[in-house]
């Protein structure tokens, strides 16, 4: 008995010493939404990687750390509780690991961020571990914004899978470069027709998976980007690794439908690129919802789509929906201004092209 104990504390620590856990992690995304449907999800692991400390760019040390997010040994079939208000609910994890929890409550209901607790249960109800996350409340503001991720805010090189990999293997969530101005884009849509005590709604949808999620919202924080909720592909093992981001697509649309159909008062701004497919799944959604989409904003990163992407923006548009094709983002500002989405007194010390007129 005493053997077996040693070998399994000398084991623990090898994995520990390779940034690797193999203590259960109950890891609870943000979650989102109103009286009527509040929405909680999350992960529960065997095995799951350690949270980084250290961001030295060494691409050895980058490599490893991404390497580590596909080291992931889910717990399907665990059972899980949470409370909320005086609630207590209950939910189990598919065989990906993956839970949700959805409940209605009666307004009105706090705005802003409202952490929760959510515990992993034993046979006997006994609580064998903890995860914390937070749900979002939306203020009533007018407007929504759900952006994707790679190449429309973070440069990532998604129509070239060499220098896709080349990107996330040798850089980490501090390294990696935003496009230049979008962060002071975001942060103009988040104050836009608001106050910072109430900021507008950021969503972010992506067809990245849930193994990057410690990296974008690592990201997204280091560069003082509007905090949001991320909506994100399913869990990929180490095998699939060199697929990551490159396929669900038809996930992404249901994803942007979710958020839109949750919160049925409010206006939505889309905002992507040209990289993959965004065009084409935000002319579904437009369809899909006719007056809800303020208007559509694509990055210009993709030469060779550039004749397909104004095609298909030619339809967004006939359909009564403002869009903006631009390579920089002062190009963006400068519509959402003209859109009344940010005020014009607002942009001072953004570099807008010279003669421009409001």
């Amino acid at each position: 008995m005493g053997l077996r104990r040693l070998y399994q504390q000398l084991k623990s620590l090898a994995f520990h010493r390779l940034g690797l856990t193999r203590e259960t992690v109950i890891k609870v995304y943000h979650g989102y939404g109103h009286a009527e449907q509040l929405v909680l999800y999350g992960h529960v692991f065997r095995q799951s990687a350690l949270p980084r400390r250290r961001y030295r760019q060494s691409i050895l040390n980058n490599s490893w750390a991404l390497l580590r997010l596909f080291m992931v040994k889910p717990w399907p079939c665990a059972r899980l509780r949470t409370v909320w208000q005086g609630q207590v609910l209950h939910t189990e994890s598919d065989k990906d690991g993956f839970f949700k929890f959805e409940w209605k409550d009666n307004p009105p209901l706090e705005q802003g961020w409202c952490e929760m607790d959510v515990e992993l249960l034993a046979d006997d109800d006994s609580v064998i571990g903890t995860g914390t996350g937070s749900v979002y409340i939306p203020y009533p503001t007018q407007y929504g914004f759900i952006s994707d991720v790679d190449d429309t805010f973070l440069i990532s090189h998604s129509a070239n899978m060499r220098k896709r990999l080349f990107v996330l293997f040798t850089q980490n969530a501090r390294s990696r470069l935003p496009f230049e101005g979008v962060v002071r884009h975001y942060q103009l849509l988040a104050l836009g027709n608001t106050t910072p005590e109430a900021p507008n709604p950021f969503f972010y949808v992506s067809s990245s998976e849930w193994n990057l999620y410690d990296y974008l919202n690592e990201f997204t924080r280091v560069h003082e980007m509007p905090r949001g909720v991320f909506l994100l592909n399913v869990l990929k093992q180490l095998r699939e690794l060199l697929k990551t981001g490159q396929n669900n697509h038809q996930g992404k649309f249901a994803r942007i439908v979710r958020i839109i159909e949750g919160f049925p008062k409010q206006r939505f701004v889309l905002l992507g690129d040209s990289s993959q497919h965004d065009p084409y799944i935000y002319e579904s959604i437009v369809r899909h919802f006719p007056g809800r989409i303020h208007a559509v904003y694509i990055r210009d990163v993709y030469r060779k789509s550039v004749d397909k992407v104004r095609e298909v923006l030619g339809k967004i548009e006939a359909q009564g929906v403002p869009c903006c094709f631009f390579k920089h983002s002062e190009e963006a500002i400068l519509h959402s201004i003209r859109m009344g989405l940010i005020a014009q007194e607002k942009v001072a010390g953004v570099a807008l092209p010279s003669g421009t007129k409001f």
